[in-house]
């Protein structure tokens, strides 16, 4: 008997231990849980955080982290002092801290879209804040697999990012950017989002004007290089004909003051009307020559458009640069 129960008496210390690390796990998702909830009762969101809300169509879920999570929507002063870093000059849309969400509102036409699309981005960051461990490393597997299926999309995003960041912002990145994902992670973002093709939309939406100027000045880039190319080589063949029409009636004259000089009659008019031909060409060059300038010059201007277009883009979403004053 007491060798028996010597083996017995291990399994019931160890079955007494499961039983109280079971429950202390409980607790403590229940205190997160328990957290949330009483954080979200006191939260009054703005009329345009309202909106935003609404746009997003967030499950039960969702709604309720959307509380817990408290977003605001920040102006360039408040913002900075919320998510900004001292040493950052980079554009910051949002971010989420101290278990809080602040985003950067930032409203203009060409980038509708921008605060639905960051709002969603950062809650999806509180989700993951969540997660155990085992969750994480569970979806960090699939995700490999999305992210190497949507480099063109993530890989500069994701790189960007230190090692240690690049799990959580994958995670955060595909829910809000990727079409089409795995049906285990549609059915994961689904309970957050009732329609999560709805958000990769708002990024759609916000991020084409970017692609649109960036296409813009590639092509225009692309262009302009032939163009220049063809006027330097139209410009040497000019020069080139010009220095010898020059040449040839420097010739001319000479030998037309020399008597006998011109070996048979039609002679001097032959060369005569050549070298006239030639100066009527050269003169037709010079114009084509001037239009293939203007029209380089033309495409200089529309680039630079296109780049002072995309920076005033990038002003508007980085907070750290001081707005002009209009006079």
């Amino acid at each position: 008997m007491k060798t028996r129960k010597g083996k017995i008496w291990p399994w019931v210390v160890s079955g007494l231990m499961l039983v109280i690390v079971t429950a202390a796990v409980l607790v403590a998702v229940n205190f997160v849980t328990i957290k949330d909830f009483f954080v979200g009762m006191g939260y009054m969101p703005t009329r345009g955080m309202t909106e935003i809300r609404e746009s997003l169509q967030l499950t039960g879920r969702g709604e309720f982290l959307f509380k817990a999570s408290r977003p605001e929507l920040d102006e360039r002063g408040d913002f900075n002092r919320n998510c900004r870093d001292e040493d950052t000059e980079t554009a910051i849309l949002g971010c989420y801290r101290d278990e809080k969400i602040f985003i950067y509102n930032i409203v203009d036409d060409e980038l509708a879209g921008i605060r639905e699309l960051t709002t969603a981005h950062e809650l999806l960051h509180a989700v993951y804040a969540r997660m155990s461990e085992s969750e994480q490393a569970k979806w960090g597997e699939l995700l490999a697999t999305v992210y190497e299926q949507n480099k063109d999309i993530l890989e500069e995003e994701i790189e960007a990012y230190d090692e240690g960041e690049r799990a959580e912002e994958l995670y955060v990145r595909a829910g809000t950017e990727v079409r089409d994902l795995p049906e285990a992670l549609e059915e994961h973002y689904g309970e957050i989002f009732r329609n999560q093709d709805r958000v990769v939309g708002y990024y759609e939406s916000y991020i084409a004007a970017f692609l649109e100027i960036d296409a813009a000045i590639d092509e225009l880039d692309t262009e302009m290089k032939a163009a220049l190319a063809q006027i330097n080589t139209r410009t040497a063949e000019y020069e080139r004909r010009t220095a010898q029409l020059a040449a040839d009636i420097v010739s001319f004259n000479a030998c037309a003051e020399v008597a006998g000089c011109f070996k048979a009659d039609g002679e001097f008019w032959e060369r005569r009307g050549r070298l006239v031909t030639e100066r009527e060409a050269l003169t037709e060059m010079y114009s084509e020559l001037n239009e293939m300038i203007d029209e380089y010059n033309e495409m200089v201007g529309e680039y630079n458009a296109n780049v002072i277009h995309g920076q005033m883009l990038n002003d508007l979403i980085n907070s750290a640069v001081e707005p002009e004053e209009i006079e």
